[in-house]
């Protein structure tokens, strides 16, 4: 498939050096640094009255926090920060907003599921896995909480349609749910801007998971629906401010990308299910590369999420054998 897609800026700004592009009046972009396989993520700067409100931080890391340093001395002009936003409770994304909220004695604006299911999940850091989750998929849990700093006590609720003033623009939320529970995305149709964390990225696709806190969830189900409603809500002619990738413009074409591209897998794996199979075994349907051991978490649950799936809408069928183990097929077969 031909992508329509366009990448409008020439410049753009360096890893973890505290510089930053600007996106328009008053937008400032910058890049945290991550892990090898994802090496950086996107944040946003917007000024607001005599400060500026971060949008998603980067993780708990010393080279995060001293790109920030960085940051606030010299291409935010050592104003202070106002406010703090999350898009959503990943780590890459909130790692740092207790520490922000803190330094700045300002508040965490967050949707209510986020805040609390990020709280939630730090809490199991250095903690032995429930039973229920070292028999879902995982060996150990704890890592997710090492990438976070203390989120605050209390928080600033974001909901879906909720308009922000910050500095001479407005910006409303838009909810997504599917990569995490309650995903928000900042619209400033002003700017024709669109902040839109991991809800729709350029040249990947946000994984889509079910998790050992919720085994029977349909979150690609979630996700759909949160594609439409996107396409249905924001204009096609905004600028795209991703967490990861470039800039972009054809919101629209990468929705539709997005939604056929797991259209096509959940009709791969259909076809599969003509013999009982695990989510282990559906992999070569729904992924272009061989599944490594950092990746098989994220993998197993993107395949349950695609099996759940179909499972609810009547086109696989569920069992368990004697010794615990999940096994789908086609309901037709």
């Amino acid at each position: 498939m031909t992508s329509t897609l366009t990448y409008p800026l020439e410049i753009e700004p360096q890893v973890g050096d505290g510089s930053a592009v600007p996106i328009a009046p008053g937008v400032l972009w910058l890049r945290m640094p991550l892990f090898a396989a994802l090496p950086w993520i996107n944040v946003w700067a917007i000024e607001d009255g005599e400060g500026w409100s971060i949008v998603d931080t980067g993780i708990n890391s010393a080279k995060t926090m001293d790109a920030w340093n960085i940051a606030f001395s010299g291409a935010m002009q050592g104003a202070p920060v106002s406010r703090v936003v999350a898009t959503h409770m990943h780590p890459d994304h909130c790692g740092l907003a207790g520490w922000m909220a803190e330094r700045f004695r300002v508040r965490l604006w967050m949707t209510r599921l986020e805040y609390l299911t990020c709280r939630l999940m730090a809490a199991d850091t250095g903690q032995a896995a429930p039973a229920d989750g070292t028999e879902f998929y995982r060996e150990k849990f704890g890592f997710f909480g090492k990438l976070i700093y203390p989120l605050p006590a209390s928080y600033r609720r974001l909901e879906d349609g909720d308009r922000l003033r910050l500095g001479a623009y407005q910006w409303e939320v838009v909810v997504g749910n599917g990569h995490s529970p309650e995903h928000a995305c900042l619209h400033c149709p002003e700017l024709k801007l669109l902040i839109s964390g991991d809800q729709v990225l350029p040249r990947i696709s946000s994984n889509v998971s079910v998790y050992p806190l919720e085994p029977d969830a349909n979150p690609l189900a979630d996700w759909l629906h949160s594609l439409a409603k996107l396409k249905a809500r924001i204009p096609n002619d905004v600028l795209v401010l991703p967490a990861h990738n470039s800039p972009f413009r054809g919101l629209h074409a990468r929705i539709d990308e997005l939604a056929d591209s797991h259209q096509r897998g959940l009709a791969r794996l259909t076809d599969l299910l003509t013999e009982p199979k695990r989510a282990v075994d559906a992999f070569g349907a729904l992924f272009s590369r061989p599944i490594s051991d950092g990746l098989l978490g994220m993998a197993t649950g993107e395949a349950i999420a695609h099996l759940n799936y179909l499972a609810a809408n009547g086109r696989a069928i569920r069992t368990r054998d004697a010794a615990g183990v999940w096994w789908w097929q086609n309901s037709a077969g």
